[in-house]
């Protein structure tokens, strides 16, 4: 994890697309989509249903890794309001180790509106932390600092002469965006209109790597 200044916080920037709190030890996630492969599989699109299985292995490593005190998913944390429902046996079993063992907020989002109570946690739909905005899709009026999810930024960069596409963070003085944590998440390039009218013209992509954070500029 590498330092990151934000709206006069400290956090760590996690490669794998997280965000630490070191002050609160607080982890944040977005976008978990949860039950994305049976939300597809309804309607006859068969994907590999190990999707739940394989966020949640992450998301385990990470709070091995942290021994968070907090834990706060920032919205679309389900790939639909009835995605608890259809947790299996397991997946439910290890949410709720996970919920169990730290103060878990769910802040709703536009595919999860609702979030079920029998996943754990307390379900919000956003709050304000320490002077920090925590919502799930960045509002472009919005004066506070904020910290969202929504738009599963990704950066392509061409690396010796090959083109490579990674999870970023997107961040402004005002604005951070977290990229998607789900295994079956997809991404949009950090240089699209919709991401640049939310959060304005001076925005960087953030790349977090083990020892390093790389700064692209994405609007001048």
């Amino acid at each position: 994890m590498v330092r990151l200044s934000f709206a006069g916080h400290e956090f760590s920037a996690l490669r794998e697309g997280a965000l630490y709190w070191p002050a609160r030890r607080a982890l944040l996630f977005a976008d978990l989509h949860f039950e994305k492969a049976s939300w597809f599989a309804q309607f006859g699109q068969m994907l590999p249903p190990y999707d739940t299985l394989e966020t949640l292995a992450g998301i385990e490593a990470l709070v091995a890794r942290t021994d968070p005190r907090e834990i706060w998913c920032l919205g679309d944390s389900f790939h639909d309001s009835a995605g608890c429902d259809r947790l299996s046996g397991e997946a439910r079993a290890r949410l709720r180790a996970l919920t169990g063992g730290a103060e878990w907020t769910w802040i709703t989002g536009n595919h999860d509106p609702v979030v079920a109570d029998h996943c754990g946690g307390r379900v919000v739909a956003e709050a304000e932390v320490d002077g920090l905005v925590l919502r799930h899709e960045a509002e472009r009026g919005e004066t506070r600092p904020e910290l969202s999810g929504h738009f599963h930024p990704k950066l392509r960069v061409q690396v010796r002469g090959k083109s490579v596409s990674r999870r970023c963070f997107v961040a402004t003085d005002t604005k951070l965006i977290l990229p998607a944590f789900g295994s079956l998440t997809g991404g949009l390039d950090a240089r699209h209109p919709e991401i640049v009218r939310a959060v304005g013209t001076a925005a960087e992509a953030l790349i977090a790597l083990d020892d390093r954070l790389l700064r692209f500029r994405l609007a001048a």
